[in-house]
């Protein structure tokens, strides 16, 4: 009786738990997006022109996700978030 509680408690607690794993393509594209223009609003005073190439870097991204190509969205989105993070740390 106690392994199958047990089983059950686990099996259960797994089943809620695996939403929060199972964005898809489509969302991380999108919540890449949005962490981008908020690291955008601490770029405001750059003046090493990281934000014109991050402008083009989101515009490439935003034109993947309309045409339906999530993972070259992930791709270019990832690549600037880890732009972003390095030019907020001192970096190129």
């Amino acid at each position: 009786m106690k392994r199958s509680a047990l089983a059950g408690l686990f099996m259960t607690a797994a089943m809620l738990a695996s939403p929060a794993f199972a964005a898809g393509d489509k969302d991380l594209c999108q919540i890449n997006l949005d962490k981008i223009n908020n690291g955008k609003a601490l770029l405001a005073t750059d003046s090493s022109g990281k934000s014109g190439e991050i402008d083009t870097a989101v515009a490439q991204a935003k034109a993947a996700h309309a045409a339906g190509d999530d993972k070259k969205c992930i791709e270019i989105t990832s690549k600037t978030l880890q732009d972003l993070q390095n030019s907020e740390k001192g970096g190129e």
